[in-house]
Parts: structure tokens; C-alpha cells; sequence
């Protein structure tokens, strides 16, 4: 199983307990063992404790991936920017002496 698959999974599994967990709260609204008021608050705190969760996971995976990246001894996007700025650079230098050249070959 991938990186992407497993976290996919574990994505969708948190969705279907939320999923779950609300109709569960509805229910209980319903036959009256829980005021609105209570089902409200049940489903914010679970709702922050979720949102905390799915952070702690998102940097765990983050941190993983970079991990992975460092071992593989991969460019770092930024990385990539700063070679592309000079290469840009180099280009337009490049192409001011062609042009100098150019105008003193021509007199």
C-alpha cells in the first residue's frame, strides 16, 4: 500500500466516524436524550477535536514526506525556483553579449 492509499483511507475513514458520529447525535436529539443545546455542544467539541486530529495528522504526513524527500536527495521546490531565477538570468546576460556581438561584428 502507497503513502497516498493508506492516507486516503485513514481520510475517508475519519469522514464516515463524523459522518457516524453526527446521526448518532441526531438520534439521540430525536427520542429526547439530548436537548439541541447538548447536541450542539457534543457536536463542536468533537468537531474541534477533529479539526486538532486531522492538523496533527496532516503535519505528521507532512514531516514524513519531507523525510522521505531528504533521503531521496530530491530539489526542494525552492530550490527549483532559485536554479530557474538564475538560469533566467544567465539567459538574459547570455543574450545582451550575443547582441554586443552581434553589434560590433555588423560595423
Amino acid at each position: 500500500m502507497t503513502l497516498f492509499e493508506a492516507t486516503r483511507k485513514a481520510l475517508l475513514a475519519g469522514v464516515g466516524v463524523q459522518t457516524k458520529g453526527r446521526e448518532l447525535i441526531d438520534e439521540l436529539i430525536e427520542k429526547g436524550e439530548l436537548s439541541e443545546t447538548q447536541g450542539a455542544k457534543l457536536i463542536k467539541e468533537w468537531s474541534e477535536k477533529a479539526d486538532k486530529t486531522g492538523k496533527d495528522f496532516g503535519k505528521s504526513i507532512t514531516e514524513l514526506i519531507d523525510k522521505a524527500l531528504d533521503t531521496m536527495n530530491l530539489p526542494a521546490r525552492d530550490d527549483v525556483e532559485k536554479l530557474n531565477r538564475k538560469v533566467m538570468a544567465l539567459s538574459a546576460r547570455i543574450k545582451k553579449l550575443e547582441e554586443a556581438v552581434g553589434a560590433k561584428e555588423a560595423e
